[in-house]
């Protein structure tokens, strides 16, 4: 076996501001929590949301796009792992608590209400990985894009699939 993966997706709408802080040593950490949430119909036909909060930890580029770009409402898309921390709180009880460190973030945009448009001027939404911090290239395709031709569902080509 070839080991192990610790692997996040998540798209979601951030609850707050991101929170962002710089250390002694210059590196910047961004911090906020995005909802996701799931809509199901229940035995009695009625329809139930179910939201999860997920706490998301942004570092050096990544923090630094967050502090300038994200806003509370915005929709983003995560990828990432998850950690556990474990610290004492102020009444020195042992907490514990997972955080999602994100290694790539897209910015989605938000509600129309609360989008500000300050992140779509000069071509800087998209994605953003750790290892870069740039944005993605000229010819990758932004979530706004209409889904090319030959992606789009019903356009003949599926005639051989199993299903």
């Amino acid at each position: 076996m070839a080991g192990s993966v610790n692997k996040v997706i998540l798209i979601g709408n951030l609850g707050s501001d991101p929170e962002v802080r710089y250390l002694e040593s210059g590196s910047a950490v961004a911090k906020f929590n995005i909802a996701t949430t799931e809509t199901y119909t229940n035995k009695n036909g009625e329809r139930v949301d179910n939201t999860e909060w997920h706490r998301i930890e942004l570092w050096e580029g990544l923090a630094k796009v967050a502090e300038k770009y994200l806003k509370k409402g915005n929709q983003v898309y995560i990828e990432g792992r998850i950690r556990t921390d474990t610290w004492t709180d102020k009444e020195g009880q042992q907490r514990t608590g997972v955080t999602i460190r994100a290694s790539s973030m897209t910015l989605l945009g938000g509600p129309s209400s609360n989008s500000g448009g300050d992140y779509n001027q000069g071509g800087n939404q998209g994605g953003y990985q750790q290892s870069g911090n740039a944005p993605r290239g000229n010819n990758a395709p932004r979530p706004s894009d209409p889904v090319p031709p030959s992606m789009a569902a019903g356009n003949g080509d599926d005639d051989d699939l199993p299903f």
